[in-house]
């Protein structure tokens, strides 16, 4: 990811905006998966929330990654060695491929199985994949496999901002604050 560094303290403010958003709506997605394979009673009326979440997430990735490129970054704060600074980069890259991997399957795993798409009302998305079981299977299964990444990801980089947050006291956590941080 490109995207050069600037000398202000915090990411801009669509860039915090996008973030905390699609935090949330990650969050509630998957808690919403989560309550989707445990209770077939509300099954339908969760499934009407979740698609239409997902296709929101996949636009809103898109945007957010479009805006990351083009924008400059904060710089990482001076106690962050090369090591720490990679694995970072690396973390961010794992979590925009997660954020665009996870929608697709999705869209692509109802394809394969022949449901309508429905995002809300009249409004269905169109088919990705051609219809096939076999293949509606293998992505189903490889929903789940990255729903449990996704959660994996999201306790390494809540756990990484608590360790900078409240042990090393760097100042990490600002550069995301919706609100204006100090220097």
């Amino acid at each position: 990811m490109s995207g050069t560094t600037s000398g202000r303290p915090q990411f801009n403010g669509s860039m915090r905006l996008l973030h905390w958003l699609m935090a949330a709506m990650v969050l509630t997605m998957l808690a919403i998966g989560v309550a989707m394979v445990s209770s077939l009673g509300d099954y339908h009326r969760l499934v009407s929330i979740h698609r239409p979440l997902g296709i929101s997430i996949l636009i809103l990735a898109i945007i957010r990654l479009v805006n990351r490129i083009r924008s400059a970054l904060p710089a990482f704060p001076a106690s962050m060695s090369p090591r720490e600074r990679r694995a970072a980069h690396a973390s961010e890259v794992f979590l925009y491929v997660l954020l665009f991997a996870q929608p697709l399957v999705g869209w692509g795993m109802l394809s394969a199985a022949g449901y309508p798409i429905v995002l809300f009302g009249p409004v269905h998305l169109f088919p990705i994949l051609p219809h096939s079981v076999m293949l509606y299977a293998a992505l189903r299964k490889t929903h789940t496999v990255i729903a449990y990444l996704f959660i994996l990801a999201f306790l390494a980089h809540f756990g990484a901002v608590l360790f900078h947050t409240l042990i090393v006291r760097d100042g990490l956590l600002g550069r995301m604050l919706p609100w204006r941080a100090r220097a």
